[in-house]
């Protein structure tokens, strides 16, 4: 599967994930799915509909084995919790009571520094239609509700578990302007390897006459240096426009590249040196 990498390290730590009453197996299986993406590895299902273990859950999990095989289940949410100290409750919708409201943000923050801490935490996601009930929420020490749209709350299960898991994720970055991988290093082209991309346009496009009227010529080709000169170019982009002007040059649309015709001859700049020029417009 693409971006999974069995010899890079598995994080699999953090509060408890605790699906009450999930209906669909699909859905479990993309819940999974999201805490690994994340780093979360501890699933609780309370009393799930279609009975544990599930083949659909297993099947849209889409590698989470970890998580799916080490699934728990359990009869009541009190049984799901009892071994935890402190435990929040998602919810879209306001909530009579008096328990603290916050955002992903901040729950994400008090759940790692009480990870840190030692605390078994959780966090409680309700059914796919209407959620968790007033009671189920009254177990909870704090509610966690999302920014969204207050005409168009509604969330599904896995989405909310990837919103909470991602800013799980996040709470424990030193940098949040870290990314896992970062581009190519590639040297920047000196300006003799720009000038001979000139010359080499330059020349093709006047053996077809792109230059017309012949007066226009100096203004025309002023604005095509301009054009590309805007930004500065590395050595493998140089050569890959250059590949794509010598095949331009070298073969037609009724004889392409391939087709076993022979290329034109005495089309390929002389300018141009060979180290630099490549049929291949792909840079690889």
């Amino acid at each position: 599967m693409a971006g999974t990498n069995s010899e890079r390290q598995l994080l699999a730590e953090g509060p408890a994930v605790i699906l009450v009453e999930p209906q669909m197996g699909e859905n479990i299986g993309m819940v999974a799915r999201a805490m690994a993406n994340f780093g979360l590895a501890e699933l609780r299902l309370v009393n799930p509909r279609d009975g544990w273990p599930n083949e659909r859950a297993q099947a849209t999990a889409s590698k989470a084995d970890h998580i799916i095989e080490a699934t728990k289940v359990y009869d009541t949410l009190e049984q799901a919790i009892s071994d935890l100290n402190f435990v929040y409750a998602t919810t879209a919708r306001e909530r009579d009571g008096y328990k603290p409201v916050r955002s992903p943000v901040v729950a994400a923050e008090t759940l790692r520094a009480k990870f840190k801490a030692g605390e078994g935490t959780g966090i409680l996601f309700g059914r796919e239609r209407w959620g968790l009930t007033n009671e189920e929420v009254a177990l909870a020490d704090e509610i966690v509700t999302f920014p969204v749209n207050p005409a168009f709350a509604s969330l599904n299960i896995a989405q909310a578990v990837l919103l909470m898991s991602y800013e799980w994720m996040k709470s424990g970055m030193e940098d949040l302007g870290a990314v896992p991988f970062q581009a190519l290093e590639q040297r920047p082209s000196t300006k003799d390897q720009l000038f001979g991309l000139f010359d080499q346009l330059e020349e093709a496009l006047d053996a077809r006459n792109y230059f017309h009227p012949a007066g226009k010529k100096p203004k025309m080709v002023d604005n095509l240096r301009a054009v590309l000169s805007r930004r500065a170019f590395t050595e493998q982009e140089i050569s890959v426009l250059r590949g794509v002007i010598s095949s331009l040059d070298r073969f037609t649309r009724k004889s392409p590249r391939g087709s076993g015709s022979h290329p034109r001859p005495g089309k390929t700049s002389s300018k141009a040196p060979k180290e630099t020029i490549s049929d291949d417009s792909s840079g690889e």
